[in-house]
């Protein structure tokens, strides 16, 4: 099975330059050891199962809840069976599309 979320942690009330707030989440991300990218507005995360794709992003907000005391969470999920890699596989598929 192959869980993919893309999500986006906020730190509300921290003012307009919040990126380093943002990294410690994507700390959380990376060491997770899952499969992971991150671009300007989300961070996708794959994992085989719900859980551990969602103690990830648990985790993510707690580092960021840690240094501000809000937070907002923005989630898509995509949970499907029989299926490995979609992090890449998506947008391989989309890329033989347009060349």
């Amino acid at each position: 099975m192959s869980v993919l979320v893309a999500f986006s942690v906020t730190p509300v009330g921290a003012g307009e330059d919040v990126g380093e707030l943002v990294a410690e989440a994507v700390r959380v991300v990376r060491a997770s050891g899952l499969p992971n990218r991150t671009d300007a507005m989300f961070t996708t995360v794959e994992g085989e199962t719900w859980d551990e794709v969602m103690a990830v992003v648990k985790g993510a907000v707690a580092a960021v809840e840690a240094r501000c005391g809000r937070v907002s969470l923005v989630l898509k999920a995509d949970i499907r069976q029989g299926r490995e890699g979609g992090l890449d596989a998506k947008v391989a598929t989309v890329e033989r599309y347009l060349v």
